[in-house]
């Protein structure tokens, strides 16, 4: 096949694909990734938003190694190079559900820049939004959501680690989760 070739049937399959996408009121296969520090909903908000979008939600917290889960339950803060292998399978569910066509939600901290752009395997179809909350309100989510292996007294290492994003939509934690859900679909569908 010769390069024009390629170009022609690489545009028009662009154009097929955008043709089918963007239906009025149709969300375009892509993966939306609800980040934010611990307490702020991401997972409540995440299967909410899958089950509008009729796509699987991905709780981050699911992929971290054992290894991972006994340090934050002891109360030690990971770091970059414990976090290194969790973005990295984090980024390859978000590269295969891109590859089916998939409209996912994945609730992942990504609390750094670098972490975003990892995960961040198509600018095009990876969309961040942010649900942002502040200390008080998160510790006494912390405080009432039971057994998780992330315990209240870590909020303040992530705050402490949180690079929050300027360049991306942001949703207050204290809103109802419906509203946070349909503030989000509006904004992915307009």
């Amino acid at each position: 096949m010769l390069p024009a070739e390629i170009n022609i049937r690489v545009n028009q399959a662009v154009l097929e694909h955008a043709a089918i996408q963007n239906q009025p009121g149709r969300a375009a296969d892509m993966f939306i990734i609800l980040m934010g520090v611990a307490g702020s909903g991401k997972t409540t908000i995440g299967q909410l938003l899958a089950h509008q979008l009729k796509g699987p939600f991905y709780d981050g917290d699911d992929y971290h190694s054992s290894a991972n889960v006994a340090k934050m339950a002891s109360g030690i803060p990971l770091d970059d190079d414990d976090r290194a292998a969790w973005l990295a399978s984090l980024a390859e569910v978000i590269r295969d559900g891109l590859e089916r066509g998939e409209n996912g939600v994945i609730a992942c901290s990504a609390l750094k820049e670098t972490y975003r752009n990892v995960l961040c395997v198509d600018p095009v179809r990876v969309k961040f939004f942010y649900l942002k909350g502040d200390y008080d309100t998160l510790l006494e989510r912390m405080w009432s959501r039971g057994e998780h292996y992330m315990k209240p007294a870590m909020l303040q290492s992530q705050f402490a680690a949180l690079e929050e994003p300027a360049d991306m939509p942001w949703l207050d934690v204290k809103l109802e989760p419906a509203e946070i859900v349909r503030r989000i679909m509006e904004h992915i569908t307009t």
